[in-house]
C-alpha cells in the first residue's frame, strides 16, 4: 500500500526519497504515541510480529517506490 502512496508522493513532490522519511516520521510517532509509561524495552517487546510485519513490509514498499521514480527518470520519463 505503501508503495502506491509513495509513488504518487514522488509524482507530485518531485523527490525521491521523500516518502522513506515520511515513512519513518509517521512510525515514530505511532510508536511513541501507543507507549505506556513502561521502560523502552518493555514498550518494544510488547508489540507481536503481527505489529512489526507490516511496519516494515510499509517501509520496503517507501524504498521500492523511491527506486522506481528514479529508474523511470534514468530512463528518460520527464514526468517522473
Amino acid at each position: 500500500m505503501f508503495f502506491g502512496l509513495g509513488f504518487i508522493i514522488n509524482m507530485l513532490m518531485k523527490t525521491t526519497w521523500f516518502p522513506i522519511y515520511g515513512y519513518v516520521v509517521f512510525v515514530i510517532g505511532l510508536v511513541y504515541w501507543s507507549w505506556g509509561s513502561d521502560t523502552f524495552w518493555n514498550n518494544l517487546t510488547g508489540y507481536s510480529i503481527a505489529d512489526i510485519l507490516p511496519m516494515i513490509s510499509g517501509l520496503g514498499g517507501a524504498i521500492v517506490s523511491g527506486y522506481t521514480i528514479r529508474m523511470l527518470r534514468l530512463k528518460g520519463f520527464k514526468m517522473f
